[in-house]
């Protein structure tokens, strides 16, 4: 197979990685190690890890049935469908709030905008929903993998850079991480809860499978994994590095990162531009930006996306045309998301947060749901998953549920 091929069949585990390099990784992988060092290095292998089965799952049951989850959610009872729904619009217009604010951030930031965080994210928005009229999965495709691209070369230079200049934290401001401090353990489960990206996720991953195999008619189980393996394992890197960074530039300094999106965005980009040097600014602004706008774009396409269908087979009188109930959800995702940010537009921080925990509690239910339609009956033999990724994901399922009970205990007795 040519090297061009190759990089032609890729697809759904790049817009995989453009939706999970986001808040996750620019957000709070540097605020891990800007808190913490590298104390919480090993956190992101583990959550990777643990998560990584029912991720996987997308692709797997979108190549071998020819649909998406939603369809073998459906196949497992229309109570799949309710819960699926339910804990979707439980998180979708946090989610886009925290997401369009770190992106208003960001904007502010580098075009030095003299508007509010609300006002900004609603530009973005309009300028997403443009960009969706235009066209879908092409673009997205396309555009997904010069983001990541750029990303990955900028990320890895700086921590080289930086790497040389040695890691040297003054201890007067060096805190480490307390498994006992309220505060740092509820970081710590906001932390785990995007780490790589909420388990829902894995719908939209299936949904671009699809889209991908309707252009490429040959391509195989295994390519569709590798693919996704090439998307999640260096969305892994990716987070090692903006911890890495954070670690080398900001702990041990007295400096804190700001909750305020367009001060983040300011010493986000100044932790590269101190590593590279200053003729690196137009580079770094160019990847945050990509990078921040293509996971608005990628949510505000997935959310509705998933909804449409969902809506009709809970509401299976209703004869609307897909596009049409599309674009409502689209409108009432991003009117819902700018409703949020103008209410708590004061605290990046805590939309973020709010976000990631709702994550955390909704994780061993759509862990479980993954399982249960790639072992179902209805699911090809060829391609159920093997005995050893069977005990894989029970391990998941319990490690995922522990963290949510552990979650709820740090939040309401203790």
């Amino acid at each position: 197979m040519s090297v061009s091929s190759f990089v032609k069949k890729l697809g759904p585990g790049l817009l995989y990685a453009g939706a999970a390099v986001g808040v996750s990784h620019l957000v709070q992988s540097t605020r891990a190690g800007s808190s913490f060092g590298f104390e919480l290095l090993g956190i992101i292998i583990i959550a990777n890890l643990v998560k990584y089965p029912f991720f996987q799952f997308g692709p797997r049951y979108a190549h071998a049935t020819g649909k998406s989850l939603i369809d073998g959610y459906l196949k497992l009872g229309k109570w799949a469908i309710v819960l699926y729904a339910i804990l979707t619009l439980a998180t979708m217009f946090t989610i886009l709030a925290g997401i369009s604010a770190v992106t208003a951030g960001v904007f502010i930031h580098v075009f030095n905008l003299e508007l509010s965080a609300a006002e900004v994210s609603a530009i973005i928005l309009i300028l997403v929903m443009l960009i969706l009229l235009i066209g879908r999965y092409s673009l997205l495709d396309k555009l997904i993998k010069y983001v990541i691209v750029i990303l990955a070369i900028s990320t890895l230079l700086a921590v080289v850079f930086a790497f040389n200049k040695g890691f040297n934290p003054n201890p007067d401001f060096v805190t480490h991480f307390d498994w006992l401090f309220r505060p740092h353990v509820l970081f710590l489960i906001a932390f785990v809860g995007w780490m790589p990206a909420p388990i829902d996720v894995s719908v939209w991953h299936s949904l671009w499978t699809i889209e991908k195999n309707k252009e490429i008619k040959s391509n195989s189980l295994k390519n569709s994994i590798l693919d996704f393996n090439i998307g999640y394992f260096g969305t892994i890197l990716l987070a090692m590095g903006f911890l890495t960074l954070g670690a080398l530039v900001m702990y041990g300094s007295g400096e804190e990162l700001s909750n305020k999106g367009g001060v983040f965005a300011g010493q986000l980009i100044s932790m590269y531009t101190n590593s590279l040097g200053q003729w690196a600014y137009p580079i770094i602004a160019i990847a945050a930006i990509t990078t921040m706008f293509s996971t608005v774009l990628t949510c505000l396409d997935a959310f509705p996306r998933i909804l449409t269908p969902t809506t009709k087979i809970l509401f299976n009188k209703m004869d609307w045309k897909d596009q049409r109930l599309n674009w409502i959800w689209i409108l009432i995702l991003a009117v819902g998301a700018l409703i949020m940010i103008a209410y708590f537009a004061s605290s990046m921080t805590f939309m973020v947060d709010v976000a990631t925990t709702l994550s955390v509690l909704t994780a061993p239910f759509f862990a479980v749901m993954n399982y249960k339609v790639v072992t179902d009956k209805h699911m090809p033999e060829t391609s159920k998953p093997k005995s050893w990724l069977k005990v894989y994901s029970w391990i998941g399922i319990v490690l995922l549920s522990g963290f949510a009970v552990y979650f709820l205990i740090w939040k309401f007795w203790l």
